[in-house]
């Protein structure tokens, strides 16, 4: 490997793993953006970076990850009878509790479901368990998202690092 392509890695590696921390948070793009540095390195590298099934790949698994995120938060919600005012509810707490640290990341989404809920016209107790499934489902869906991050920064790294030894 030359010093640029260390460099290019080691960017490329930083920007994916913002995109890993990024999926920990209700709403941001991680998967699309660890594809997109993987394009990118590509791009800038050529034979030197991953390779075109690599890529397809990560492709797939963004794909894969946006869709877990989508149907466990659709899954947690109606298993516990919450409306979409839950599961909005939901998301919008979880982004807004990122302001109020640990605390908010946890209570967030879990007050945030139960408020929208209740603003439906709906009684507290079914709120509060709809609150609670939109809140699982959405953890569920961010630990998927979070562990296929991982899986596609590991295949990306062994990718480029075994064709660079390879050339």
């Amino acid at each position: 490997m030359t010093a640029a392509e260390i460099i290019g890695l080691s960017l490329a590696l930083l920007a994916m793993l913002a995109g890993m921390a990024g999926s920990l948070v209700p709403g941001f793009p991680g998967t699309p953006l660890i594809l997109a540095a993987a394009i990118v390195h590509r791009l800038c590298f050529g034979a030197a970076s991953v390779g075109n099934v690599v890529l397809i790949i990560l492709l797939a698994l963004t794909l894969l990850a946006m869709l877990f995120d989508y149907l466990s938060s659709l899954f947690g919600a109606n298993k516990f009878g919450a409306t979409w005012r839950g599961a909005a509810g939901a998301v919008a707490g979880g982004v807004i509790g990122i302001f109020f640290g640990l605390p908010g990341i946890l209570l967030g989404p879990f007050v945030g479901a139960t408020l929208l809920e209740l603003s439906g016209g709906r009684d507290f107790e079914p709120s509060a368990k709809a609150g609670l499934g939109a809140t699982l489902g959405l953890f569920i869906g961010l630990a998927c998202k979070f562990s296929i991050c991982v899986v596609m920064i590991l295949l990306f790294a062994t990718n480029v690092i075994f064709r660079s030894i390879g050339t």
